[in-house]
């Protein structure tokens, strides 16, 4: 469950430390300790809620895989939620990433999902000058890496799309084709429910009332701001071409429908001109001059062959049939 624990001082990592040591590092000025949980149970977080004095609800919230993105404020502590989103074989997989930052301290706490954040611990000591800025700058770089996966994500949607929309036009795929697209419509309506959120929650830490955690770094949220809008704007195209596909495809289900009921309508009407000339001459009348001619019945049936033919030939050029 306790991925890392570190001790990082102007910048630059100290050493690794266990929980029980992370108390004395604390009030060390310029230092601050960055821990990283994975899938935690009860006893293991309240463990960390007493060295941090984390509030209880944000606790509670942490271990819940079903939260909405956002950002809230205890103190001079700030909690985050975001949805790691990860595409795997076409299928969407999310989970759940809570930040807890304060003064001197960072808890991540990373539900469900299988991809870590060990490129971003790295990336962040690679940097000692940003570092420096301490708690604020981790979660700008976890924020960062969160948001970077959803651009994946958006491209893998676009491709499916661009799929789907290459069967639209072959005959005998209107379901299948629709079935795709409702698919694909809720999978872009949930990276839009992890991305829209965690907007509006990341606006709060660069623009107006700023926290004081995170006034130093405000330029580095803003950057994270303007890439979900990306996100939002990407999603919103793709939900809008769903939209168009969807009513392609069922033109062109009724355009099948169509032809269908045409040559419904031409052989009907061909079979409709033998039945009324064998309705004719099926009739016992008295006087039909035609009974007493040994060709009588053989001409019958050329008449009524050739008026089908021509009824083909004629539906035939109409692309009826």
């Amino acid at each position: 469950m306790l991925v890392n624990c570190v001790a990082y001082e102007q910048g630059r990592r100290l050493c690794d430390i266990t929980p029980e040591e992370i108390r004395a590092h604390l009030d060390q000025p310029g230092r601050f300790v960055w821990v990283a949980l994975h899938n935690p149970d009860e006893g293991e977080m309240a463990r960390f809620q007493a060295i941090f004095g984390l509030h209880e609800l944000a606790v509670e919230d942490a271990l819940k895989g079903d939260q909405r993105p956002k950002l809230e404020e205890y103190g001079e502590a700030l909690f985050v939620i975001m949805h790691m989103m990860t595409m795997i074989d076409g299928e969407l997989q999310a989970g759940q990433v809570a930040v807890f930052a304060g003064p001197g301290y960072v808890l991540s706490v990373r539900l469900h999902p299988s991809r870590g954040f060990a490129e971003v611990r790295r990336r962040c000591e690679h940097e000692p000058k940003l570092l420096k800025h301490g708690p604020a700058f981790v979660l700008y770089a976890l924020l960062d890496a969160v948001v970077d996966r959803y651009f994946p994500v958006v491209e893998a949607l676009e491709a499916e799309l661009e799929s789907i929309e290459d069967q639209i036009f072959v005959r005998g795929s209107a379901r299948a084709s629709l079935e795709r697209l409702y698919q694909l419509k809720r999978q872009t309506m949930r990276l839009k429910h992890a991305a829209m959120p965690l907007g509006e929650a990341v606006s709060h830490l660069f623009g107006g009332r700023v926290p004081a955690l995170c006034r130093k770094t405000r330029e580095y949220f803003r950057d994270v701001y303007d890439h979900l809008h990306r996100i939002e704007a990407a999603v919103d195209t793709i939900r809008e071409m769903i939209i168009t596909a969807i009513q392609v495809n069922l033109s062109m289900v009724a355009i099948d429908e169509g032809e269908v009921h045409k040559r419904l309508a031409a052989w009907a009407a061909i079979f409709a001109v033998a039945t009324i000339l064998a309705g004719i001459w099926g009739m016992n009348f008295a006087h039909m001059p035609e009974l007493d001619w040994r060709l009588g019945y053989p001409l019958a049936l050329l008449v009524m062959g050739g008026a089908c033919g021509v009824l083909y030939r004629r539906f035939r050029r109409a692309g009826w049939l």
